[in-house]
């Protein structure tokens, strides 16, 4: 059995919260791995905000929507606390960060080329989150698996998402339909008393009940917010505009990221580049590597390839200017749905958090998340710490397979350093990761 998960305290005020959500906005590093495990840590374990029940319970309703889940996540526990105001500060925060950080480095880019001290930071930070990433699955699995049964099903998850390339939505279905089952013949399996949990006893808020007046108000103004620019470029400018393309191409990539970026992110480069191109293969690869060492949802490379496209078809506009335009638009159509899944369905879905049946269902599917995040970890641990990452294929397993002459010694020692701060010696987070931001400044202009 795990420990027993800590009770939510009081809510905190909104300037409380404004604070920690823009700490959580600027230390979002390491892909949605570390950016749960980020925001377990602080509102979990630290500001105890939320219960550990609750937490999981919000992650698995994201894990099913299509868009970056942990900017969803952030949404529906700013909500949670704060209404919709707290939702949207929480999403905002989520995002600015990175989406202003990517803005600056493609400006330098298109304007100097020469990346080099940005690229030392980075790299720093982004061996650093190996230590945050590790620590996620350490968290979240001793926290959700707190049986043999569910061991087994998040390392099945891991199997099939990883050596397999499962899809994601088929190992939410059948850990789901096995959690249901399994709440009916098991139920001491899959359905926890009150006292181990922590989370169950907790009061709904008034403004989580569902209300049809309020759902008819959230979709209008959400289909608002997202089709009428749209339709105002249309309009305006006709079909062929590069706005109107990054516009509907990225409103059609927000609702068909289902498991995340990392389904769609293959597609995306092949469109950007071969199709529309805005991008050169070189670009792209070099886009998706940035989006990997800054904060917020790896989604964001979609601001970078926004920027160059418009900035390569300006028209009449200076370059400059239809960059930021266009970076503007793609991140507005990508993450205005991402608001209005949380808005529509979280109150419907807190509703449901006493159900017996779909506790068990959750139930197995956070078995399933913890492998899914494992899978994640494993990925940006082998892309982190290797210059060439191969696919083996063997029938029908595909192993990734990394080539050992390409490992990369200093960010093995930046990584193994920052886990033995963060894990050993309990550093602060913020201490660990300005350091190794350091370090790994000093390696790229000095020692590579």
């Amino acid at each position: 059995m795990s420990p027993t998960s800590p009770t939510a305290t009081p809510a905190p005020s909104f300037a409380e919260a404004f604070r920690v959500w823009l700490k959580i906005g600027f230390l979002s590093f390491g892909g949605p791995a570390g950016q749960i495990a980020l925001m377990h840590r602080l509102l979990v374990e630290e500001k105890r905000w939320i219960s550990e029940t609750r937490f999981l319970h919000a992650l698995n309703y994201c894990m099913l929507l299509p868009g970056p889940e942990a900017q969803q996540l952030a949404t529906y526990i700013g909500w949670l606390l704060h209404r919709s105001l707290g939702g949207l500060v929480a999403g905002l925060l989520f995002i600015l960060p990175g989406f202003l950080l990517m803005l600056l480095i493609t400006v330098l880019y298109v304007l100097y080329g020469q990346l080099e001290t940005m690229q030392g930071l980075l790299f720093g930070l982004q061996a650093a989150t190996l230590a945050i990433v590790f620590e996620a699955v350490l968290r979240v699995g001793r926290r959700a698996l707190r049986n043999r049964v569910l061991w087994s099903m998040a390392g099945l998850s891991f199997v099939a998402i990883f050596l397999l390339q499962a899809p994601f939505p088929l190992i939410v279905a059948i850990a789901a339909g096995v959690g249901w089952l399994g709440g009916r013949w098991r139920p001491d399996l899959f359905l926890p008393g009150r006292k181990d949990d922590g989370g169950d006893e907790e009061p709904m808020p008034a403004h989580a009940r569902p209300r049809p007046g309020r759902l008819l108000r959230v979709l209008a103004l959400g289909l608002l917010l997202w089709f009428g620019p749209i339709a105002l470029l249309l309009w305006a400018l006709g079909p062929q505009h590069v706005f109107v393309q990054e516009s509907l191409f990225f409103s059609k990539m927000a609702v068909v990221t289902f498991g995340g970026a990392y389904a769609v992110l293959a597609y995306m480069a092949q469109q950007a580049v071969a199709h529309y191109g805005w991008l050169a293969p070189g670009e792209m690869i070099q886009g998706l590597a940035l989006a990997e060492t800054t904060p917020g949802p790896l989604i964001l490379v979609l601001s970078y390839v926004g920027f160059l496209g418009a900035w390569r078809d300006p028209g009449t506009l200076d370059p400059l200017v239809a960059g930021l335009i266009g970076a503007t638009l793609s991140t507005w159509v990508s993450f205005v749905p991402c608001f209005l899944w949380i808005f529509l369905g979280a109150p419907y879905i807190e509703q449901l958090r006493g159900h017996r049946g779909l506790s068990a269902a959750l139930t197995g599917i956070t078995a399933a998340v913890v492998g899914v995040i494992l899978n994640l970890s494993v990925w940006f641990a082998l892309h982190v710490l290797f210059g060439t990452v191969g696919d083996q294929r063997l029938g029908l397993l595909h192993l990734p397979w990394p080539d050992p002459a390409s490992l990369d010694p200093w960010a093995l020692a930046l990584g193994a350093a920052a886990m033995l701060a963060l894990l050993r010696f309990h550093v602060g987070l913020l201490k660990v990761l300005l350091a190794c931001a350091a370090g790994g400044l000093a390696v790229t202009l000095f020692l590579r």
